[in-house]
């Protein structure tokens, strides 16, 4: 039986998915118990808990041959990081009472950089986890392609998209969730001693000015990216409501300036099936409804 958290997102649902078709038994870990009833449906067992609660998660890690954690997006941190803290002495303490067979933890691209960044929490969380006694794998994923759904209105309106990745023309590493969540099915089923670290990106790189004419393909009218001035990103971070953009504006500095990155670089990743366009397409149908 594996454990699945995330399981009502994009990744841990693709996750499951990969898992329920190999015939594998699952575990699904919500917050909320009405958010579970779709998986009970599937077959699956349902577990409650939060993150932040060590008592339940470790209830719903028990007797698991390996378990998923995806921990929720925290774009605001505090200075310090103290909610991932937080969130690793919990996970530790959950998993080391419920000692599963193997864990698969969903980290980042650039967990590795010693620049703080919105990313040093997945480096926290890792630090913390490795630790642990049983086999884990930190799954470090590229920026996702999904991010460009807030491309897809202002790109069939205004035929223009906003980009803090810059320089427009620059690759950056990209991934589909749906690639995440197959590859960590895999990963889950396999066995192997200790931590290892696997690096995830798609079939190729892609530049910002790619996403605006593949979008300006699907749509039928012209697009074209523009981008944000970094002058303006921590008022602009500020007017919507973050306490502290710094960590952000790290992040975004470093997929531009080069330094977050895969630890071996685009040499040392696995690649993905899944293209640009498809994800942009699903994402315009979507948008579209």
């Amino acid at each position: 039986m594996f454990s699945i958290t995330g399981i009502t997102g994009n990744v841990g649902g693709n996750v499951a998915y990969h898992l329920l078709a190999a015939g594998r038994p699952i575990r699904a870990v919500v917050r909320d118990g009405r958010k579970g009833d779709a998986w009970a449906e599937r077959g699956c067992e349902v577990a409650i808990a939060d993150i932040t609660d060590a008592a339940a998660l470790a209830s719903a890690f028990k007797g698991a041959e390996g378990v998923f954690v995806l921990v929720p997006p925290n774009f605001d941190p505090a200075l310090g990081f103290p909610e991932a803290q937080e969130i690793a002495a919990t996970l530790k303490s959950a998993l080391e009472k419920a000692r599963p067979g193997r864990v698969v933890y969903l980290s980042t691209i650039g967990a590795q950089a010693s620049e703080p960044n919105l990313l040093t929490q997945h480096t926290i969380i890792e630090q913390t986890l490795s630790a642990l006694p049983m086999p884990i794998t930190f799954l470090r994923p590229a920026w996702f392609m999904e991010n460009s759904s807030w491309d897809v209105v202002p790109a069939r309106e205004n035929g223009v998209i906003s980009s803090f990745l810059q320089p427009l023309d620059k690759p950056v590493p990209m991934v589909a969730t749906a690639d995440v969540g197959r590859v960590a099915a895999q990963l889950l089923q396999e066995t192997w001693p200790g931590r290892r670290v696997v690096a995830l990106e798609g079939p190729r790189r892609v530049t910002p000015d790619e996403i605006a004419a593949t979008l300006a393909e699907l749509l039928c009218r012209p697009v074209r990216s523009e981008s944000v001035p970094r002058g303006t990103w921590e008022p602009l971070f500020r007017s919507q409501g973050m306490q502290n953009p710094t960590p952000r504006i790290r992040m975004l500095d470093g997929f531009n300036e080069g330094w977050i990155e895969f630890e071996n670089g685009a040499a040392g990743s696995q690649k993905g099936d899944v293209a640009l366009k498809t994800v942009l397409q699903t994402l315009v149908e979507r948008e579209g409804k």
